[in-house]
């Protein structure tokens, strides 16, 4: 995620010595200072308490439900992971407490800018890297992981964040965009990155599978969304949308900040305005007139959820109208999840510039809001 659009975003400098380890912020605030002879889980524990001022410049960048659905975890630029209980803020016994973390923990040195599950594991990126963690150990506040791998990066010196990733299930492999320009695939059954998919000249933001078609779809900083053959790694095609004149908003700039697909058809905007495309004959299909750049939009029955620049969750038809626009608390929005897991806590999360996770029980509107 390239700084130029996230100003407000802290973002994470890694300080060493042979005395202590102190992580310090470009806000000018540290979260913690901890002894190298300390556990990961002392310093789990030290790194999870949050003053006034560091709730205050936090933000949410990603969420994932547990396999279960009753369980909601969120990722923050802290390094952070917060696991929130759906069942007790859903209960109509539910009091203030019910609504915040059951358990928080620091799991990687910088941000958190994705965060999915499999059918047991949750897996989270930070700076370079990527961990699995058990959701049966976590639901019981168990906080080791199973594992962290990183990317065979050209440079030991490269921390190169990590923006997305999607699992492929066809060869259970793991999808991984980030900061050194490339798409990585991790094989998920014996632990090692097997190829390297070359092409973008700038960040990669984000990613997505057609599983059908044995493609991977990968947007970046340079303003193009690939196409490629999973099988060969060749990139297939090759998306400049920004050079298209219907989304083309050059005061935004290029990037390609999201990127989803549903059968024969792509969401994608950022610069550019969010659009949808018709994959077969490779061409834009509907505008969708928002304002700013949208960071996630998703296909929900027939319509798309989008947000991004502004205090709401967008409600677009097919079509390309904006059909509404529900406040939320956030004044920018990064992160939205539909929790598809559960019948019994089927709701609409979403985070942003705050410390504080919105619930929509409804898409209508607002329900209440989880903080960390």
């Amino acid at each position: 995620m390239a700084i130029q659009h996230f100003t407000t975003y802290p973002r994470v400098l890694c300080v060493s010595t042979d005395v202590i380890t102190a992580r310090l912020y470009w806000s000018g605030f540290p979260l913690c200072v901890s002894s190298p002879c300390d556990s990961p889980e002392q310093r789990r524990s030290v790194c999870s308490r949050m003053g006034p001022v560091e709730l205050l410049h936090m933000s949410v960048f990603s969420q994932s439900f547990s396999p279960c659905g009753r369980f909601l975890a969120a990722g923050n630029n802290y390094g952070e992971i917060a696991l929130f209980s759906l069942s007790a803020a859903l209960s109509p016994e539910a009091t203030a407490l019910s609504k915040k973390a059951v358990l928080t923990f620091t799991a990687h040195e910088g941000p958190i800018f994705s965060l999915l599950s499999t059918d047991c594991f949750l897996l989270s990126t930070g700076n370079g890297e990527i961990s699995a963690w058990s959701w049966t150990e976590l639901i019981k506040k168990n906080v080791k992981p199973l594992w962290t791998k990183r990317p065979n990066y050209k440079s030991s010196l490269e921390i190169p964040e990590i923006n997305s990733m999607m699992i492929q299930s066809r060869d259970n492999s793991l999808v991984i965009g980030g900061g050194d320009n490339n798409v990585h695939i991790l094989d998920l059954e014996h632990g090692v990155f097997k190829s390297v998919l070359q092409g973008h000249s700038d960040y990669v933001h984000c990613v997505s599978v057609r599983e059908r078609e044995s493609e991977i779809l990968s947007g970046g900083e340079d303003g193009a969304v690939r196409i490629w053959d999973s099988r060969t790694g060749q990139c297939v095609h090759c998306i400049e949308v920004y050079k298209y004149e219907s989304c083309a908003r050059p005061q935004y700039g290029k990037w390609i900040s999201c990127l989803t697909t549903d059968s024969d058809w792509m969401l994608c905007g950022g610069g550019p305005s969010l659009s949808l495309w018709h994959l077969r004959s490779l061409s834009p299909t509907s505008i969708f007139p928002l304002t700013g750049c949208q960071r996630q939009a998703t296909f929900h029955q027939d319509m798309i959820l989008a947000v991004g620049d502004g205090a709401f969750v967008s409600h677009c038809l097919l079509g390309g109208e904006v059909k509404a626009q529900i406040p939320c608390s956030p004044q920018s929005v990064n992160t939205l999840q539909l929790n598809a897991n559960s019948s019994e806590h089927q709701v609409l999360t979403v985070g942003g510039s705050s410390d504080h996770i919105d619930v929509f029980t409804n898409l209508s509107y607002r329900a209440f809001s989880l903080s960390f």
